[in-house]
């Protein structure tokens, strides 16, 4: 089991190494510029008030914390936890404006924080690719405060044949557009392996409930493509 886990981190932080300096490209690209309202959706959801303290973790280049210091009008204090180095530089570089977030190169599933930190936790398809995750939904509820609230964004499972249909014939090009854009099929081979092995919207919930939360919920995105979990420390 353990070297299935270091395997697992092994191949995750070779995939994000080899993305690093087109990830937002290639994201506007795969989703048609589509994740960005999704995103919104997420921090519109989320509702954060001014002051209020986020962690966002496997926070990639940083645009779940660019949209959460803008709605609160860069009053909050944000920390940004990836476990890549070059995607963490990336953020760092992308966001080197804003003076209230900070960055630290750690796992989802070891958060070198004290309990009982943040108002919000958010992760945005990244718990797709933890080693383990029952380990990081403590982590998120041990980080929180009471009354902390917990949020996912994640690639889910279309709840529509016809699109369905669609969508995972046009799944299939894009390693070839990774390979074409990146220079490697490689990375976006995994991605559409993981999208296609991981739970579903009510397994997801069923887990995040497992792990402590309460007033576990979920809303659909385009028809399921992409979900939000929202969960509450109480």
């Amino acid at each position: 089991m353990k070297s299935t886990i270091q395997d697992k981190n092994k191949l995750v932080n070779s995939v994000f190494s080899d993305v690093h300096k087109k990830y937002d490209l290639m994201n506007d690209i795969m989703s048609l510029g589509i994740h960005r309202a999704w995103k919104e959706k997420l921090i519109n959801w989320m509702n954060p008030q001014p002051g209020s303290k986020l962690i966002d973790v496997a926070s990639g280049t940083g645009d779940i914390a660019k949209l959460f210091s803008e709605e609160t009008k860069n009053t909050g204090p944000i920390t940004c936890v990836e476990p890549n180095i070059q995607m963490l530089n990336q953020g760092k570089k992308k966001l080197k404006k804003y003076e209230n977030i900070k960055w630290i190169n750690a796992p989802a599933e070891k958060i070198p924080i004290e309990d009982n930190t943040f108002d919000y936790y958010s992760i945005s398809y990244g718990i797709r690719n933890v080693s383990d995750i029952n380990t990081v939904l403590k982590e998120a509820l041990r980080v929180l405060k009471p009354g902390g609230r917990f949020m996912c964004l994640e690639f889910s499972k279309i709840d529509n044949e016809l699109l369905n249909y669609l969508y995972s014939q046009y799944s299939k090009t894009i390693p070839l557009i990774g390979k074409l854009i990146v220079g490697s099929d490689k990375p976006y081979k995994y991605l559409i392996e993981s999208i296609k092995k991981f739970y579903n919207q009510e397994q997801l919930a069923e887990l995040i409930l497992g792990n402590g939360f309460s007033n576990v919920e979920y809303r659909n995105l385009s028809n399921g493509i992409s979900a939000i979990h929202s969960g509450w420390k109480v």
